[in-house]
């Protein structure tokens, strides 16, 4: 199974899998990982600011997903176009992209936001 993962879930299971539930680190240790380009965009967006949760987005992205051979997904016109499908529960922007990406790759999401939860049992943490 393919598991597409939200920013918390990459960054947690590549530096501090600790904070991770058990069930998402089997899931992550036993799915195929992919990391969509959104998670890198929502890193660089959100550097510097007050609870970022990566001070150099771009040298922590080549080293720690570029470098362990990580897919990445690009963000495709049919996950622009399953993005407008999606019902307005959650307003984070890059968390309804990833969504949108789960839902019409058919990935399960590894997410701990209650919020992105609402969207359906493919969500898992």
């Amino acid at each position: 199974m393919t598991v597409l993962t939200d920013t918390h879930a990459l960054v947690w299971a590549l530096l501090e899998p600790e904070r991770m539930s058990s069930t998402a680190r089997e899931l992550m240790s036993t799915g195929e990982v992919i990391a969509s380009v959104v998670n890198l965009w929502e890193l660089v967006i959100k550097a510097g600011r007050k609870g970022s949760l990566i001070d150099d987005p771009i040298r922590w992205w080549e080293k720690y997903v570029v470098h362990s051979g990580i897919q990445v997904l690009p963000i495709r016109s049919a996950h622009v176009i399953a993005l407008e499908q999606l019902p307005p529960l959650h307003a984070d922007p890059f968390d309804r992209m990833l969504i949108a990406q789960a839902t019409h790759e058919g990935c399960l999401l590894a997410s701990c936001d209650a919020q992105i939860a609402q969207y359906g049992d493919f969500v898992r943490w």
